[in-house]
């Protein structure tokens, strides 16, 4: 979640198989099949609905850099995905007022984009390096950045992060940010569901900031920072991490991850989400679901997700056949492909997935670009801003068009709502 690289990159690895002896023969449609015998419509863990009722699916849309604010997340939800990740959101960023939080794009979508409040249920990620900092940064996401000042909550990452709580009673409550109604702002239905810990991202300028997987190497600072975020967030709301299975692969790393893994379940985190790369290898080379499957063997009584080389709705339930997850995060194979998440439906509810056909791809591109442009309108010019973001969808998109390299190349010139149009007009008719 909330790290994930272009998959065009030349530091990214494209579509390929990951490492799991035996998973491509799984036939997935059983595994959808046995998923809903055992849980019931949806086929969903009924350990992951105690904490998010409406997460009624085993699969969800990653947190993606650049790419998965609400006009994207609300696409994907209206294709079957149950839960989405925000993108991840830097703790300092978040607490100077900065950019950073206007990226989870709360509040502003339901303000202004007839059926915002679709954009739920969402779990905001956050990343950083300071315990206190980390924990007033989640404070500020469960009360969406509208109970307190910056300076306010600036002030609270001031204080031992055993002192940063969120206390919704008497006196102190109000002062800790009850609504004028005497509620919890966690009442909201448009809050976030759960707080996830960022320990997975590989890239450079976080990890030497001590951020994101850089804390595989040191695990006792990651615990400190997961012990603050869990005692100040309210137990209803669930934390969460996301890891990598390992810093590198030599034996002490992986005896790291095993040891910080243990410390998040121990402090009360709900679930882990676990990539199949390590930390050194960023986007490059298949993934490993072995280690994945590994941990559910020794652990059954926990609640573990997975992520890595899942590129079609196939792979979602060989992951899940292979290594008895139970969710995986979808995350460069949804970009330009909402409808990964409508074959996942298709399966678990015993129907044969079936590709969009023109006209729905046309009908999402339209709505993706409305629904961008929205989330953009405090740029100075929005519709520029949102064409030019718009060229690197439409570029992904073009893969499920049967001419898929010419429509590709139309929307790279893309520059306004017009040329968007004029694509549409000339290849989805």
């Amino acid at each position: 979640m909330g790290c994930q690289s272009n998959s065009s990159s030349q530091n990214a690895t494209g579509p390929s198989f990951a490492i799991a002896e035996g998973a491509q023969e799984i036939d997935p449609r059983a595994v959808a099949a046995d998923l809903v015998d055992r849980f019931g419509p949806g086929g969903m863990d009924p350990r992951v609905k105690q904490h998010i009722p409406a997460f009624d699916a085993p699969f969800f849309q990653a947190g993606l850099a650049g790419y998965s604010d609400a006009a994207m997340r609300i696409i994907a939800r209206r294709h079957g995905c149950p839960i989405c990740v925000t993108e991840a959101l830097l703790d300092r960023t978040l607490l100077d007022g900065g950019k950073g939080f206007a990226k989870a794009d709360l509040g502003e979508i339901h303000d202004n984009v007839p059926g915002g409040d679709e954009d739920h249920p969402l779990i905001g990620q956050i990343m950083g390096s300071d315990p206190a900092e980390m924990a007033a940064a989640a404070i500020k996401m469960i009360e969406q950045g509208k109970l307190r000042s910056n300076k306010e909550y600036r002030k609270l990452a001031e204080k031992e992060p055993s002192a940063i709580r969120h206390q919704p009673s008497g006196e102190e409550g109000k002062a800790d940010g009850l609504m004028a109604d005497g509620r919890s702002p966690m009442a909201s239905p448009l809050g976030f569901s759960a707080i996830d810990v960022n320990l997975a991202c590989p890239v450079k300028k976080i990890s030497k900031k001590s951020r994101g997987g850089h804390w595989l190497r040191e695990p006792e600072g990651a615990i400190e920072i997961l012990r603050a975020v869990r005692d100040a967030v309210p137990e209803s709301i669930p934390v969460t991490v996301k890891m990598r299975r390992s810093f590198d692969d030599t034996e002490e790393m992986r005896q790291n991850f095993l040891y910080l893994f243990d410390a998040a379940y121990d402090l009360g985190c709900a679930w882990v989400v676990v990539h199949g790369r390590t930390v050194e290898q960023k986007y490059v080379g298949p993934s490993r679901w072995d280690p994945l499957k590994a941990l559910v063997d020794r652990n059954p009584e926990r609640i573990i997700m997975g992520s890595g080389d899942v590129w079609d709705v196939n792979q979602i339930f060989r992951m899940i056949g292979y290594t008895g997850l139970a969710g995986v995060s979808v995350a460069r194979g949804c970009i330009g492909n909402p409808w990964i998440f409508r074959q996942a439906r298709d399966l678990l509810e015993g129907r044969e997935p079936r590709d969009p056909t023109i006209q729905e791809q046309r009908a999402v591109l339209e709505q993706h670009f409305e629904l961008a442009l929205a989330v953009n309108k405090n740029y100075r010019d929005p519709e520029l801003h949102t064409a030019k973001n718009m060229r690197k969808f439409g570029i992904k998109f073009a893969a499920h068009h049967p001419q898929a390299q010419e429509v590709k190349k139309s929307f790279i010139y893309v520059k306004s709502l017009d040329d968007w149009r004029v694509a549409l007009d000339e290849w989805y008719v």
